[in-house]
């Protein structure tokens, strides 16, 4: 059965917009592909950073944008006041659970220890079986090189199965991104470590 056009994205990305003017110019590209397409967006809510830069210029074209945070950080004056739905939870848990529920695909923009956490999050799912979304990285100027080659050393030492490095498209353009999200197909039929626990 064909999977279902994504008609909302969750990403991931920093709140705060890195030392070089690239990354900045890639959130903003990656909102204006987005709404060309006539995909939403879900997102953590806040108003700096990549975050924000995503956000104001999905909603400068037009596009419904989500936000999901908790409340400590609303009350902190983070919050993104200006958005079509923004809704607060309690904890961190809570958002990402919310996060991926509304959402179709994931994609990762540069960002610290909290977007590599949601990725790994999101892809740990993936390999459970919880979902059976698309998963992109937007590897902008290189940046996430390193991380993909920790994700091959993992391979090629045996703590990640072969075939589960096709849970995660990775390109260095919004256009390619989002082209191979659209075309994923989820994985069949490989057999997860936990299935050979003897029970």
């Amino acid at each position: 059965m064909k999977r279902a056009a994504i008609g909302r994205v969750c990403v991931f990305c920093g709140s705060s917009s890195g030392r070089r003017k690239v990354f900045e110019d890639a959130g903003r590209e990656l909102g204006r592909q987005l709404a060309a397409r006539k995909i939403d967006l879900v997102y953590g809510g806040g108003c700096v950073g990549l975050m924000g830069i995503l956000a104001d210029e999905m909603l400068r074209l037009g596009r419904e944008v989500i936000g999901v945070i908790p409340r400590a950080l609303a009350e902190r004056e983070v919050a993104h006041r200006a958005l079509s739905d923004l809704r607060v939870v309690r904890t961190m848990h809570e958002r990402k659970s919310l996060m991926a529920e509304l959402s179709d695909a994931f994609i990762a923009l540069p960002g610290g220890f909290g977007t590599f956490e949601e990725l790994f999050e999101v892809i740990t799912w993936a390999q459970l079986g919880i979902h059976q979304k698309p998963i992109g990285v937007l590897n902008v100027d290189g940046y996430f090189a390193a991380l993909v080659a920790m994700i091959s050393k993992a391979i090629d030492e045996g703590f990640i199965r072969l075939e589960y490095q096709h849970l995660i498209v990775v390109a260095d353009g919004v256009d390619e991104l989002l082209d191979r999200l659209n075309q994923f197909e989820p994985i069949e039929g490989v057999i997860k470590w936990v299935d050979l626990v003897e029970t």
